[in-house]
């Protein structure tokens, strides 16, 4: 018992020694600087001073007998947490005196938020090969993958309640390659992880980029932060109920000045009666052959332009679960086709 109100005590002289007015925190381009001036009581303790998980970068105990902390460290270092907001990112960490083991509370936590200007080539942390399904064709590797509800990670869970909704998340790595803009030419849904000439489908994409489950449901295309990636917020539906879904899409990337009947995304806009180009609403008139047949190109045509910018890719399995009873009933059922 002597023993912890020892430690108590320790803790409690510790910790008022610390003072946020002695911490000098400097934001750069893509690293933090952090300089923290500690009191002499806490110079023997400074090796339990942490950012993230990073203890400090450099230490000096000076004639006066306090000391001086620094950390120097890059963002994609010590766990700094990064989100997106608007036009900016935004990266987080802690700042913490733990004088015991971490499976304790530390003595002192300061957050340490820096606010950069998201450059456009930016790709959020969660947009990695590891997330999802990830293919390289070309010299291009594409993504793939299943969004939580916040649009901010990979969704941690795969059943999805029915009338809900999927967001679909693909890109492509542009690397040193030109502007490219990431289209989705054609999605099914299929209770297959691969599928075959008698696979029973849910077609989603359809005539070259044209959201046909945006006809009788509420699926969209979200607008781009990026050219290079695009979401498909997708409603879901009857097709395959309980049981394991997949999410086969054809990837396609284009120069993003010339879109045209042939490369596009389309989703149908029920407040204007009308069908909607994504990245230039002002040209949705390419987007009318989605109510009837789009212009395609001679098959010969097609095999040749895509080696190397197109890729076949899946997401899945996802459950979709009735959880709403009676009112199931008024959720979309859409049509079901057949592989040939």
């Amino acid at each position: 018992m002597v023993t912890v109100l020892h430690l108590g005590v320790i803790l409690a002289v510790l910790s008022a020694a610390l003072t946020k007015e002695d911490i000098k925190v400097s934001c750069l381009k893509d690293s933090v600087s952090i300089a923290w001036r500690i009191q002499a009581s806490l110079v023997p303790y400074a090796a339990r001073i942490f950012l993230g998980n990073c203890k400090p970068s450099h230490f000096d105990v000076l004639p006066t007998g306090e000391g001086d902390v620094l950390f120097n460290y890059q963002f994609d270092q010590c766990r700094f947490k990064k989100r997106m907001k608007g036009k900016y990112i935004i990266f987080e960490n802690e700042l913490a005196f733990r004088p015991q083991p971490r499976t304790k509370p530390a003595a002192f936590v300061l957050t340490i938020k820096c606010v950069a200007k998201r450059p456009d080539h930016w790709v959020p942390q969660f947009l990695n090969p590891g997330a999802g399904s990830s293919e390289a064709r070309g010299g291009l590797v594409f993504h793939m993958a299943l969004l939580n509800a916040e649009l901010k990670g990979i969704a941690e869970s795969n059943i999805i309640p029915l009338g809900s909704f999927m967001p679909i998340w693909a890109a492509v790595d542009q690397k040193s390659h030109q502007p490219l803009l990431l289209l989705m030419e054609e999605c099914i849904a299929a209770t297959t992880p691969k599928l075959y000439r008698d696979s029973q489908v849910y077609p989603l994409i359809t005539k070259q980029g044209c959201l046909v489950d945006s006809l009788e449901g509420n699926s969209v295309f979200l607008p781009r932060y990026h050219s290079s990636s695009i979401i498909l917020y997708l409603q879901s539906f009857r097709f395959g109920l309980g049981k394991e879904l997949y999410i086969h899409c054809k990837l396609v990337v284009w120069d993003p000045d010339h879109l045209d009947r042939t490369k596009k995304a389309c989703h149908y806009s029920k407040k204007s009666g009308s069908w909607e180009l994504l990245d230039s609403p002002e040209k949705s008139s390419i987007c009318s052959c989605c109510a009837s047949n789009c212009m395609t190109r001679s098959r010969r045509h097609i095999d040749s332009e895509s080696e190397g910018l197109s890729y076949r890719s899946v997401v899945g399995p996802v459950i979709i679960v009735d959880q709403s009873g009676q009112e199931a009933q008024d959720t979309k059922t859409g049509s079901i086709s057949t592989v040939v």
